[in-house]
């Protein structure tokens, strides 16, 4: 069986992973997300192309993290993520989707940790762009939201508005009780210890992704051509079924 991380920590622009022994592009761990205010009409909501297979596939919470695929699924596959940051953004419209595609055919299974250290004083909304994906997984909607959510990512910070915005592009996830969880952070607690076990892997760039405890696509960029990094994976023994 083969386990296979991706640490989605943001630590330099361009961010040198030293104790994983790889390079990686990402943003920086001194930086914070734009302070700007972001209005709703001012996000331009976007959708994954395979939003109609994302809406099938089963989430669940499991300790700090988002569990996402078949639980039987041969394989493992760990992403960080921060949702305010741009590389990040660039990796799941790529790898992102090409994992989600494997997890579909059931070759893996996705387990997500959720970053949220860009948020400092609520400078980029992290906080609450966690927090309205966590409740996603209440509704169902996990894996087209998140999609979703970095697919749309703001150029200002994450607020309720913008994400209820582009949670009206996931059908069947509005309601009282995601939009109640999203505006009274109910997720708020379960965001700081995501943030505390992302922490805890050591993990020093993002996107980075490990397979064996080793770099896998960060040093070609395969991670950011969904088509590269199918094989990038297949070359590890990732969805070569």
């Amino acid at each position: 069986m083969v386990r296979v991380v991706v640490a989605g920590r943001v630590v330099a622009a361009v961010a040198s992973v030293a104790l994983l022994g790889g390079a990686v592009i990402g943003c920086g761990s001194g930086a914070t997300g734009d302070g700007a205010s972001s209005v709703a009409s001012d996000v331009q909501v976007r959708t994954s192309p395979i939003a109609d297979r994302l809406a099938k596939l089963p989430a669940a919470v499991d300790g700090d993290r988002v569990v996402v695929g078949r639980p039987d699924a041969p394989c493992t596959v760990q992403v960080m993520v921060d949702p305010k940051c741009g590389y990040c953004a660039k990796f799941e419209e790529a790898g992102g989707e090409t994992l989600f595609k494997l997890a579909d055919a059931g070759q893996v299974k996705v387990e997500y940790r959720l970053a949220s250290f860009l948020d400092q004083g609520g400078q980029s909304g992290s906080v609450r762009a966690v927090n309205a994906l966590r409740a996603s997984v209440d509704a169902g909607k996990f894996a087209e939201y998140h999609a979703a959510v970095f697919a749309s990512q703001p150029k200002g910070r994450f607020t309720d508005e913008v994400l209820l915005k582009i949670a009206d592009a996931v059908p069947g996830l509005r309601g009282a009780e995601f939009d109640k969880a999203v505006k009274d952070q109910k997720y708020k607690e379960w965001v700081g210890e995501a943030e505390k076990g992302f922490e805890a892997t050591g993990a020093q760039g993002t996107p980075l992704v490990l397979a064996d405890g080793k770099p896998v696509g960060a040093k070609d960029g395969s991670m950011f051509d969904a088509k590269g990094f199918a094989e990038t994976l297949k070359a590890v023994g990732v969805g070569a079924s």
